[in-house]
């Protein structure tokens, strides 16, 4: 049985990129020009998806993210930041 949803969401690490995205005080769109100059095309409507649980993460995504706001891809897995 494939299950593409945890607790009525896509993915679990949305929570954790919205906390980071605003610690470091960028917006979506700043984070979407992060990714690109790392050759990801994801548009700030994907990271909003993202965040809201809406919308699967790739591996390569959650890697990114980690070395865009310098920590661990473990994190992405964490409730606590």
């Amino acid at each position: 049985m494939k299950i593409s949803k945890y607790n009525n969401r896509k993915n679990v690490s949305g929570d954790v990129l919205r906390a980071l995205r605003i610690k470091a005080n960028l917006s979506q769109a700043d984070v979407a020009k992060e990714l690109q100059l790392l050759g990801i095309g994801l548009t700030r409507k994907e990271i909003s998806k993202i965040e809201n649980g809406d919308r699967l993460v790739q591996d390569f995504e959650l890697f990114a993210f980690a070395k865009i706001f310098d920590v661990s891809a473990d994190l992405f897995n964490s409730t606590n930041l």
